[in-house]
């Protein structure tokens, strides 16, 4: 007897929960972290919470309490996946090898984990003014290899010499990159009188396109070492900062070459105000070695994780863990969104000669015979068969689609747009869900303004014939067994100023915290109406995100629409996590099917679609990346043929904006091509990216 108390003491010791001996970092969204803190400085605080560290700078903390009672010990270690989700990343990892390199270099430098402490010296890192200080060039050079600054090695290769003296190193350094000239395209940007980022960052580029994959690492890494403020620009001449682009390239090729056995930890870049000033925040990191399976080990099991966050108690909710990845819950089973924008548009008609030409498709029967055409009727092009969209996208994988609720009028809801008995059947029989949109005074729809005036979120009477509309809608539909969430709006922070195909014609831009403000007052309406459903925002990038961090808490999830290019999404979801900690969902990413502005070409287009969709899984939650991505829509299922201004809606256009050829061919979006139109709404190409689907998306795990 005399023992009994020690041993119930052990007892309460070793039940009583984490949080007894837990350190606590308190945030200023009113989230708490509980774990230990592994680190603190007067910049940021590290702490570690089930095997995980998160770091946290300060601006964002509130308060931190430390526990000093509790030792390393008590350190909870993570729990790795296992059985098929552990197969599926391996097959993830395992599906590039190293490509053969097109040439070889005559001074390729030392291997990718190359020491900079060892040539210099990495001067405030993490914070402002950071910068490199090399004490030793030559050192430097030597392992970097040519073309990589500072090595100049290139004007002593004998292949350098040689193309230089035939005059072949002349001509656009822009067009060389997407050409198979390989060997002349990395000549020619080692040596271009550009900013020494962007040259720098393109030389990397023509070394990844050459198959040089370990001397693209080391390029792109120090473009971002020695041009961290560097900034380029588009064909459009809007700026892109060059350090987080070439950050990410570092992380892509780590991730997407496993045979490498490199990973980049610790880099970090950002931009903050500082007396109304941009300051960026950069921390390079380091590439350090990192096997396949020591990347698999690192993956955790979210089961095992505590949910720090909920949004939403209903029939879809979404959570986030300690580990700040967020996931989807629908009736309680892991969600993940595999979806498209569906809007089988007729040929023949669009904006300029019917207002509803985008919601026809929802009752078109052209043959009279009860069944609505492009859902239940389309056919493949081999044969006139009817197989129907919805069995096509059942088959590719899809589980959501994107519709936009129509308005009957530009301020008024009519339930009967609406096909509800054809959307029923496309959950009930196919299992697709949709994410019911308004606009939200996008192209002025909703709002009453005049297209030239745009839509003001600063006028009352305007916000309320908006708030009006959604009220109505989200009456009418909150109860339909096809809705997974509500979208607000369509890329409304675009500028106003913008005149192109896709202008949305709203002052959000100008007047950020008047939309956030009503964009958070309406979200906050549809949680009155609706507990079952979440409430997301339909951006353009991440503009305004800040805004809605700020003044729209009510916002469940932020929608990106996102075209960054071949590569995937670059800093996208850690920018997004820092900014406005919510689950993103890609509302749209996609890839014109036409061939470097010559001709049809769905190789492009599958390429384009591969990489972004890899990059969206490895940001999934649950998998190795980020852990907010919680879906994403390709944009678009069938080509629509009406986007070209000035050009008839019955032909397939090439031109955008009939002035030019761009980056992108608006009608031809498409995964399914609708033939040469004479067969409409009916016939369906299906494109090489429409099977890669097909053969993929079923494969990822919901959890």
């Amino acid at each position: 007897m005399a023992n009994r108390p020690v041993f119930l003491f052990i007892l309460i010791y070793f039940f009583l929960p984490l949080s007894t001996f837990a350190d606590t970092v308190d945030l200023k969204s009113g989230r708490s972290v509980e774990g230990k803190v592994v680190e603190n400085t007067d910049k940021y605080v590290k702490i570690e919470a089930y095997g995980v560290v998160l770091t946290y700078y300060k601006d964002e903390v509130k308060n931190i309490n430390q526990n000093r009672s509790h030792d390393s010990s008590q350190a909870q270690p993570q729990v790795s996946i296992s059985g098929k989700t552990r197969d599926f990343w391996v097959a993830y990892f395992k599906a590039n090898p190293l490509p053969q390199p097109a040439f070889q270099l005559q001074n390729p430098g030392a291997s990718i984990f190359l020491d900079y402490a060892q040539y210099g010296e990495f001067q405030n890192a993490g914070e402002a003014g950071f910068q490199y200080v090399v004490n030793d060039k030559e050192g430097l050079k030597e392992a970097l290899g040519e073309g990589i600054y500072p090595n100049d090695d290139i004007y002593k290769d004998p292949d350098f010499q040689r193309l230089n003296a035939q005059g072949s190193l002349k001509g656009s350094r822009w067009d060389i990159l997407s050409s198979k000239e390989f060997q002349r395209a990395f000549f020619i940007w080692a040596d271009a009188g550009e900013d020494p980022g962007v040259k720098l960052f393109f030389t990397a580029k023509a070394l990844e396109n050459a198959g040089l994959i370990e001397q693209a690492v080391k390029a792109y890494y120090a473009t971002a070492v020695f041009n961290p403020d560097s900034t380029g620009f588009t064909k459009e001449h809007f700026p892109w900062p060059i350090a987080p682009a070439a950050i990410s390239a570092v992380k892509r090729l780590c991730r997407d070459y496993p045979d490498l056995n490199c990973e980049l930890q610790g880099a970090s870049y950002s931009v903050r105000k500082a007396d109304g000033n941009d300051v960026i925040i950069f921390n390079p990191g380091k590439i350090i070695h990192k096997t396949l399976e020591e990347r698999i080990k690192d993956i955790p099991d979210l089961a095992f994780l505590p949910v720090v966050q909920k949004r939403g108690e209903g029939k879809v909710k979404i959570v986030e863990y300690a580990n700040r990845h967020w996931q989807m819950f629908v009736d309680d089973k892991p969600y993940y969104v595999k979806g498209i924008t569906y809007g089988p548009t007729e040929i023949g008609i669009g904006p300029h000669s019917d207002p509803h030409f985008g919601d026809r498709w929802m009752f078109t029967d052209k043959n009279k015979n009860g069944l609505i055409d492009a859902p239940y009727e389309a056919w493949i092009d081999d044969g006139r068969k009817p197989v129907g969209d919805f069995q096509l996208l059942k088959e590719m994988g899809i589980n959501t689609i994107r519709l936009y609720v129509p308005n009957s009028s530009k301020t008024t809801y009519d339930p009967a747009m609406i096909n509800k008995p054809l959307l029923r059947d496309m959950y009930k029989t196919f299992g697709i869900r949709a994410i019911m949109g308004d606009f939200l005074g996008a192209y002025t729809i909703g709002s009453g303004a005049s297209w030239d005036e745009g839509t003001d979120y600063t006028d009352p009477q305007q916000r309320e014939k908006m708030k009006a509309v959604v009220r109505a809608k989200v009456m009418d539909l909150k109860d339909e067994p096809f809705v997974l969430m509500w979208l607000l709006g369509n890329e409304n922070n675009m500028s106003g100023s913008y005149k192109g195909v896709n202008a949305t014609r709203t002052n959000a831009s100008s007047q950020p915290q008047a939309y956030a403000e009503f964009l958070n007052e309406v979200a906050a309406m549809i949680h009155e109406i609706d507990k079952n459903h979440p409430v997301a925002v339909g951006n353009v990038e991440l503009d305004l995100s800040d805004y809605y961090n700020k003044y729209a808490q009510a916002l469940d999830v932020i929608g990106v629409n996102s075209y960054r290019g071949a590569e995937g999404f670059g800093a996208l979801f850690i920018d997004a996590q820092n900014k406005f900690d919510r689950p993103v969902l890609i509302m749209e990413y996609g890839c014109d099917a036409y061939a470097d502005g010559k001709e049809p070409g769905e190789d492009r287009q599958l390429n384009y679609l591969k990489g972004n969709f890899r990059d969206l899984i490895y940001n999934k939650p649950g998998g190795p990346g980020v852990g907010n991505a919680v879906g994403g829509l390709i944009f678009e299922y069938l080509d629509e043929w009406w986007k070209t201004p000035g050009n008839p809606e019955d032909e397939h256009a090439v031109l955008r904006d009939g002035l030019k050829l761009s980056d992108v061919r608006e009608e031809w979006l498409g995964i399914a091509g609708q033939g040469d139109g004479k067969n409409s709404p009916f016939e369906r190409h299906l494109r090489k990216a429409y099977y890669y689907f097909k053969d993929n998306l079923d494969k990822v795990p919901d959890k």
